[in-house]
């Protein structure tokens, strides 16, 4: 989606706060002991109270109000009454959703409790990593170089990123152009982010996998080498200067 006025930012800053707060209200409501599907429950609510509709359940009928993906899972993980959160758990709880015509997407991984695994640092680097590319985003500048930027810092902090999954054009729909902001550099690619264009841009950022292998239940997907795996996500408006980051109120910088 390309901005074009007041009407429609007003409107993508209603559904992005929506999916944000939502974001972060499960994050506060997680806890040790609990099913993912309750997790899920809880967001399920925090959308309807701002009128909001589910965009996985919308667009694909997925099981759920929003996907949670633990340790292992890459992302899309569906929730479960019979999966329960363990202390020590590196979650990843990605929202969105649609509003008067309008969609937006954010996501977030943080350890459940105590860091029994010790992945905060890799929890810690996907933030920083999707800080310093969107920060690093302008109208004309080549999605490649992003994607090179994630690939890079990745790998200096001793991780590696999933080659087959990245960030999308989103506004008017779930899923838009440009698809595939990939978090590496893809050579081919020669397309640039355009001003007042809408995208939400995605960190993917393992501890062994470069690829995402899809699971039986037709949505969850793992690595193809196992570790943990992560994902951070804002959705933004491509300005000359600095994005605007409307899902910011998820807090997942904090």
């Amino acid at each position: 989606m390309t901005i074009t006025n007041d009407l429609e930012l007003q409107g993508m800053q209603a559904i992005s706060e929506a999916v944000a707060l939502t974001l972060k209200g499960m994050r506060e409501y997680t806890k040790p002991g609990m099913t993912t599907k309750e997790l899920d429950n809880y967001g399920g609510q925090l959308l309807s109270s701002f009128g909001a509709r589910s965009a996985p359940l919308l667009t694909y009928k997925f099981p759920g109000f929003t996907c949670i993906s633990l340790n292992n899972e890459v992302c899309h993980g569906i929730p479960s009454d019979k999966r329960i959160i363990q202390e020590g758990d590196v979650i990843n709880i990605d929202v969105s959703a649609e509003l008067d015509g309008y969609w937006s997407d954010n996501g977030g991984s943080f350890i459940v409790g105590q860091d029994l695994h010790e992945k905060q640092h890799l929890v810690d680097t996907s933030r920083d990593i999707l800080r310093k590319a969107i920060n690093s985003i302008r109208g004309g500048v080549k999605i490649n170089e992003i994607g090179e930027l994630i690939e890079k810092a990745a790998k200096k902090a001793g991780y590696k990123v999933i080659k087959n999954l990245g960030g999308h054009g989103i506004g008017r729909g779930l899923h838009e152009q440009p698809d595939c902001i990939l978090n590496y550099k893809d050579r081919m690619d020669m397309r640039r982010f355009r001003k007042n264009s809408v995208v939400a841009i995605e960190t993917f950022i393992s501890t062994a996998s470069t690829w995402s292998v899809d699971q039986n239940d037709g949505f969850t997907l793992i690595g193809d080498k196992g570790g943990f795996s992560v994902q951070h996500e804002h959705t933004i408006v491509v300005t000359d200067g600095e994005p605007i980051i409307l899902t910011a109120a998820n807090g997942i910088w904090e």
